[in-house]
């Protein structure tokens, strides 16, 4: 007799892996929303660009670069080359909290409120990118 925890045998191996997790994540009704499925993928789109673009154009140096510039007041703001990485963090985090609370507000049935949280996070995105291409061009 076996001693010890017993493993039920009708249980399918595929319905405990992640990939099944995952594709049933994805076949929700929120992912058949062609609305939703474009706001969230330009939003990716555009902090995987952001990151891309700082990455090939921002090189380590031991010198300090220029983080922001101001009009009124000139260079307000110098720090490490790692410094400038903040920017598509930051739009990374804001990305992902829009998305979940959009996916939260999709199941409780607000669906003009999904549709402003991911347009906010595209914005964001998208004034992110335009920040990192100021912080590329003031350096170079």
């Amino acid at each position: 007799m076996e001693v010890g925890i017993k493993r039920p045998e009708n249980i399918d191996i595929e319905k405990r892996s992640l990939f099944a997790k995952f594709k049933l994540f994805f076949k929700n009704d929120y992912f058949k929303n062609k609305s939703n499925d474009w706001l969230l993928i330009l939003g990716i789109a555009a902090n995987l660009v952001d990151w891309v673009i700082l990455a090939v154009f921002i090189r380590p140096t031991a010198n300090k670069i220029i983080l922001h510039y101001n009009v009124y007041f000139g260079v307000d703001a110098m720090g490490n080359w790692k410094s400038v990485f903040i920017l598509p963090a930051v739009g990374l985090i804001l990305l992902l909290a829009n998305f979940f609370l959009s996916l939260h507000f999709y199941r409780s049935k607000e669906q003009i409120a999904s549709y402003i949280l991911l347009t906010a996070a595209l914005m964001s995105q998208l004034s992110l990118l335009i920040a990192s291409l100021s912080v590329i061009i003031i350096n170079y």
